[in-house]
Parts: C-alpha cells; structure tokens; sequence
C-alpha cells in the first residue's frame, strides 16, 4: 500500500484532532499510571486523548503478535492462504519457550487453529509456523512484518522473529501499536471478534486469554497481552462503548493487575470525558455548486471519507463547518475532484481540513451552452 494511501485510510477514520488545544476546564488531566509508556487513541478519529512517552522504543513482547497476525491476515485477503490450509509443524515451532499452544513436530494443523492460538493463547509455536508456512523462515517473515509497519507508518518499528521473544534490534512504540491496532479493526473486522474469545482448546488442552479486561468490562473486546522480564507486562486493550471505540496501550508495568488496571484506567477516563460523532459521510451531499460549460448546471460536492471527530462533551455544540468552494468551476468536471475545501472550527479555532469534492462527473456542454456561460463568466468576473 502506498504512502499516499495511508494518508486516505487516515481520513477514512476521520480528522486529527489537536487535544490540547481544545480541552477545557472540565477535562482533568489523564490518570497517573504506573507504566512506563501508554497512549490512549479514538478509533474512527485517531485522535490522542491521553500519552506518556508514547514514542519510546521499548520491547513488544507479545504484542509482537498483533503485527503477526495482521500479516497472516493480509495474505488470506490476497487469497494466498485459507483458513482451511494444513501447516506442517517443524522442530523450531515445537520447540519454542514460553506460552504455547501445545502443537506436535511433524504434526499438521489449519491456519485457523494456529491463528487462534495466536491470538487467544499467545502461542510462540503457532506464531512461528505460521511464519514458516508463509514466507519458508522467521527471518523472511520478519521481513514481511517490517514491509506493513512501513506502509502502517510504524516509523519507530522494526521487528527480528514473529513472537517477540527477546531480541536485539526487536522493538515498537505504544504510538506505533496504536496505529497498528486501528488497521487491524478497520480491515478484517470479521476476525477481529476472535480477539474476544476468553478461551481456546487445542490438543486437549484449554488455556484462558491472558487479557483480564475481556473478564472485568463487557465492552472490552480485545487485543493483545505481552510479558517478558526486559518488556514488563504490556497490554493493548480496545472497548466500544455505544458507537465509540477506544485503543489503549500500555507498556513496561510491574504486573498482570497493574498493566489491565492502568488499562482500564485509561479506557474509563476517554469514556468519560469525550465523545466521537460522525460529522459528515461521504454519500452526504454538503452543497451544490454552479458548474459553467456543462451538460449539466450543477454538481453535489462531498467527501471523499466519512469525517469523525473527537471532542471534549461539553465542545461539541460548538462544532461548526465552514465550506470554501472555489470560484466558478467549469467543465468538464470529474467525479473526486477536489472544488474545495471542508473546515471544522471549534471556537473560532480550525481543527480539520478535508478536500470538498465532486460527488458526480459533469461532462463539457454542447457548443451553444459554452458560448453562453464563457460570455456569462466574463460578465462576472469583470
């Protein structure tokens, strides 16, 4: 995926809001955690409602599994892989220390049940032979991961094997997570449910998810848990509340209590004290406008994304949109063209910029309309 679709994706999620400059009195400031690094993100706007060293390089441990399966992900929608396909279970994964989900050497099993111990288990075996299965080794699988970090725009990322069992040169950011997070719900939300599963059973043996939160707050509906001695206890956790979902990562805590605690924390306190609505879709004609030289006189303009925004309760009666159109437009006219811009003001304050564009093509008119307008045009411009 190129840059410029990362930029299109963003505004798919909707606008970026600068939070400090709109906070009032009535918002306190984020909870005191006990974690080292944490960020607090709106799904649908991107917005940052709370962080703290949210772009120190530190060590994923499990979370490294988020990236692992978003790959996995990625090829069974490119219909590389289904999840029917049989992998064939090497030493290397059967061997693998840590949280496992118990697969046998030689033995074969669906990439369903593998992503499964992935995602609810944390298996370090599964992650490994599913990134054996899809690109011959770890190391090329590792190559694939920091491919998609790149195009995520996970700028302070790189990762060295699929688990995140400790390596040199193996790290992330709690920003970076969160960017990662949001791609992962927005584009397989057909397996994102798995994320919620409390338990998965494989070969016998059930093991619960390590995500406390999924037992503690019923909107909570994932993702990931990660714990090795050097990376703390780490948790990216995501609740929807009503249409509002929020993405919080939590990084290098002293315990299992402590990194769902802090989590919760920080969920409650977004919860709380914002609201995200969806101010305008893209199948919303915001205006028409007066088109010279066409077929037709006018075009609908819109966006080409739907537009959220993320604001403090009390600042969204002070929402307004402002629309610049650009002066006389003419033919021929194509569907996405940019005529304009759309601006959101908060007390006077500009807060996003999206292009206003034509909803519909307007093809150039018959010789006759062409010498009327051209004539009308000079007329008014003069």
């Amino acid at each position: 995926m190129p840059k410029i679709q990362l930029i299109t994706n963003a505004l798919v999620f909707g606008a970026i809001l600068l939070y400090a400059s709109l906070t009032s009195a009535i918002v306190p400031t984020p909870p005191k955690l006990a974690a080292e690094s944490y960020v607090l993100t709106d799904f649908h706007s991107g917005t940052v409602l709370a962080e703290q060293n949210a772009d120190e390089k530190l060590p994923p441990a499990s979370l490294t599994k988020i990236m692992t399966v978003y790959v996995v992900l990625k090829e069974l929608k490119q219909g590389n892989l289904t999840l029917d396909d049989l992998v064939t279970i090497s030493e290397k994964a059967w061997r693998a220390p840590g949280s496992r989900m118990f697969i046998e050497v030689n033995k074969q099993v669906t990439v369903e049940d593998l992503l499964k111990g992935v995602i609810i288990q944390s298996g370090n075996d599964a992650s490994i032979a599913l990134a054996e299965h899809i690109a011959g080794d770890e190391s090329a699988f590792a190559e694939l991961m920091n491919h998609h970090a790149k195009v995520l725009g996970m700028d302070n990322t790189h990762y060295v094997n699929s688990t995140g069992l400790p390596e040199d040169n193996h790290y992330t950011t709690a920003r970076d997570l969160s960017r990662l997070t949001r791609a992962l719900i927005a584009e397989f939300p057909e397996y994102y449910g798995w994320f919620s599963f409390k338990e998965f059973t494989y070969n016998g043996i059930k093991q619960k998810n390590r995500n406390l939160l999924l037992w503690r707050d019923p909107a909570v509906d994932g993702v990931k848990t990660g714990h090795t001695d050097e990376a703390g206890y780490c948790l990216v956790a995501s609740a929807k509340r009503d249409e509002m979902r929020l993405i919080s990562v939590v990084m290098r805590t002293a315990s299992e209590n402590d990194r769902a605690s802090a989590s919760q924390a920080l969920l409650n306190y977004g919860f709380r004290f914002f609201t995200t609505q969806k101010v305008h879709d893209s199948s919303e004609p915001l205006t028409n406008v007066r088109v010279y030289k066409g077929e037709k006189e006018t075009v609908p303009l819109g966006v080409a994304d739907p537009i959220y925004v993320t604001l403090p309760k009390d600042q969204v009666k002070a929402l307004v949109t402002d629309l610049e159109v650009e002066p006389w437009p003419t033919a021929p006219v194509e569907k996405g063209q940019s005529l304009g811009k759309v601006i959101l003001k908060v007390k006077d304050k500009v807060i996003f910029q999206q292009p206003l564009i034509a909803l519909d093509d307007v093809k150039q008119g018959g010789l006759i309309r062409q010498w009327m307008d051209e004539a009308w045009l000079l007329v008014k411009q003069w």
